[in-house]
């Protein structure tokens, strides 16, 4: 059962990884290595959440026979003097296995030890050597591997660099002051206590932000006018990003005209020209394709390779935010569109909700399980009730979590609910509660953090945005910062629950996940000062994320929240209104037209081909060029050559002189990048 166990845990796990990757990154476009880190890092990082209450469960049983063979009496009967010392160890470990019931899922000895050594050592060099290089590699503009390469290693010497210098500054004043013999073992203590202490300081901010947003999201969500309000608040910030990136790319795409223009076919320069092309938008291709047999530019001398692997970098960064806004826009309007039908239906006697827009992509679950009907119950009248009861207990859940951080220092009493939890049922020897309520409490407390993760974002640079439109920095950007996060975390909630030693300064068996990090008693600063009473400050964040204080200091600089009680709220509300009803009516001339067209060929039975000539205007869009029609292309990608082209835009070019002269193929690029707004994208 044991190893069962462990074995559908391991690919429970990397299903769920490998099913957030392909929710958020483009599995068939990105580069394989960067699919591989990112993958890795979620993947290890899940595993450590699911295997420690695991790893909880089995210290237990070892401490209660621990407990029970020391504390029995070492003869009973008169014949036990005789027995020999092996003998009389082996009677007091059968007495205790006797005394103690064994956990379901009992891990042996030695098993756990090499699997937390493998998947913590694995995630270090993940989230400090290869996941660094890859993301200076991802974002590089060179026209070669080699130059790739080139890049990410000046970049990460000079970064990491200054981390080395820190790090060695601090092992010397270690060295001096605490009179350390620095060993390999205390070397590898220091260092891991360096990295979690970083990861601890940023984890608590990130938990002070979730334990506040979750429960007050889901009580918010319940109503169907303030998730409307907030879309129309959305639809305006983006029409702003949308703008700026369609310019943008304008102006971008005029500096390539430019250079394809004034290099000509036979100069060194022209292979490096048609790579750049290979990422332009197919439109500004043909377009260029036309004008540069016209141009009768003459070369322009200081054109130098360094210049173009600027402007490749600027070319790439602008195509991934225009697609991005476009898609983002696209899958924003359809959601304010079904709050608005949710709105209508819920003052209407029909039983159903009424679609202002029909829609040709319906699931079989949509068509079978979660019909109109369904679905007007669900909206109209249960999930308002679902959603409350779940703010509630998910409340509940933040303050045990906030109570606890604050108090958990305390053994006697014991203050801390969850180790007071883990106590009771630890008495009675009932395992699979401990696991549960492990189980339960960490996964609750790496929802809070990893929500804030997928929710941040850092201008323009980190954003993950699913529909397979994030861009491979802010995958591996945030595959780093699951690394980092994951084991102060874990050490954080051993804590919490008085497994570890240090914190609690009881006289226990150390769990295995605690023995790989050493003695964290070598650093008293950090074991009796930080990790104490630092992670009593979520209280003050807590505070701060109820009044909503990050946001009001973000709409001083310009970066513009949803707050309720804003003048500047308000304002985007009904500018995003009014940019809604002018979509619906153009969403409804299309659909119009589109009807009129069906119900003439189906009265006068005009069979269209693409080869007719009176026939063939009956295949026309009204609105072919619009923002819409191409959004929806390359949301569903059935556009056949977009697929040859987008895989083309994340192929390494082995050298300069494997580029072909084609530069009339080329393809649209999937993979995007956040586009430049606030650092939280709801605070």
């Amino acid at each position: 059962m044991t190893a069962a166990a462990l074995s559908v845990v391991i690919v429970v796990v990397f299903f769920l990884a490998l099913y957030l990757l392909h929710c958020y990154g483009d599995l068939r476009k990105q580069q394989r290595l960067v699919l591989l880190g990112t993958l890795l890092s979620w993947y290890l990082c899940f595993l450590i959440v699911f295997i420690l209450p695991l790893d909880v469960s089995t210290t237990i049983y070892n401490q209660c026979l621990h407990y029970n063979s020391s504390h029995t009496p070492s003869a009973s009967h008169g014949e036990q003097y005789d027995q020999p010392d092996s003998g009389l160890a082996f009677s007091q470990r059968s007495s205790a296995a006797n005394v103690c019931v064994k956990p379901w899922s009992y891990i042996p000895d030695g098993v756990l030890p090499v699997f937390w050594r493998v998947v913590y050592w694995t995630s270090q060099f993940l989230t400090w050597l290869l996941l660094p290089f890859m993301q200076s590699y991802a974002r590089s503009g060179a026209f070669s591997i080699l130059g790739k390469v080139k890049t990410a290693l000046i970049e990460n010497a000079i970064y990491y660099g200054t981390y080395l210098l820190i790090f060695i500054l601090l092992l010397i004043y270690a060295a001096v002051h605490l009179k350390l013999k620095l060993t390999w073992t205390e070397l590898q203590t220091i260092g891991i206590a360096a990295a979690n202490t970083w990861g601890l300081f940023l984890l608590v901010l990130l938990l002070g932000y979730g334990l506040v947003e979750i429960p007050r999201s889901y009580w918010l969500s319940s109503s169907n006018s303030f998730l409307l309000a907030k879309a129309y608040f959305k639809v305006a910030k983006l029409a702003t990003e949308k703008a700026a990136a369609e310019e943008n790319l304008a102006d971008v795409m005029e500096e390539v005209a430019v250079i394809n223009e004034s290099i000509r076919f036979n100069h060194t320069l022209r292979k490096c020209v048609d790579t750049i092309l290979t990422k332009c938008p197919t439109r500004y291709q043909e377009e260029m394709g036309r004008n540069v047999e016209n141009s009768r530019h003459e070369h322009n001398a200081n054109t130098t390779k360094s210049g173009l692997i600027k402007l490749h970098e600027k070319v790439i960064s602008a195509v991934q935010r225009h697609s991005q806004t476009q898609v983002e826009w696209s899958l924003l309007l359809d959601e304010a569109f079904h709050l608005e039908d949710v709105a209508k239906s819920q003052s209407s006697p029909l039983r159903v909700i009424t679609k202002s827009s029909s829609s040709n992509h319906l699931g079989w679950v949509r068509r079978f399980i979660y019909t109109p009907t369904v679905e007007r119950y669900w909206e109209c009248v249960f999930r308002k009730t679902f959603c409350r009861l779940l703010a509630v207990l998910l409340s509940l859940l933040s303050v045990a979590v906030v109570w606890s951080e604050c108090t958990f220092f305390s053994a006697h009493p014991v203050l801390s609910l969850f180790a007071v939890f883990v106590q009771k049922a630890e008495q009675h020897y009932n395992y699979i509660f401990i696991e549960m309520v492990c189980f339960a409490s960490i996964l609750f407390m790496c929802v809070c953090v990893y929500s804030t993760v997928f929710r941040i974002r850092f201008f323009n640079y980190y954003h993950l945005v699913p529909h397979h439109q994030t861009d491979a920095y802010s995958l591996q950007f945030s595959g780093m910062l699951f690394c980092r996060l994951t084991p102060p975390l874990c050490l954080n909630f051993l804590g919490l629950i008085h497994m570890d030693s240090v914190i609690s300064h009881q006289d226990r068996i150390q769990t295995s996940y605690t023995s790989i990090m050493g003695s964290m008693q070598l650093l008293p600063v950090i074991s009796d000062g930080f990790y104490i009473y630092y992670p009593m400050l979520v209280l003050l964040l807590c505070i701060a994320t109820i009044y909503k204080l990050g946001s009001r200091c973000l709409n001083l600089l310009g970066f513009y929240q949803y707050i309720t009680d804003n003048d500047w709220t308000s304002d985007l509300v009904d500018e995003g209104r009014e940019l809604i009803r002018r979509e619906r009516r153009m969403r409804q001339k299309v659909e119009d037209g589109q009807n009129r067209r069906l119900a003439w060929r189906k009265r006068y039975g005009v069979q269209v081909t693409s080869g007719q000539g009176r026939a063939g205007y009956t295949e026309l869009n009204d609105n072919d060029d619009s923002p819409e029609t191409e959004t929806r292309i390359s949301v569903t990608g059935e556009a056949g050559n977009e697929h040859e082209q987008q895989t083309r835009l994340l192929q390494d070019n082995p050298s300069d002189d494997s580029l072909t002269s084609r530069r009339s193929t080329a393809g649209r690029y999937l993979s995007l990048s956040p586009s430049l707004t606030g650092v939280f994208d709801d605070v």
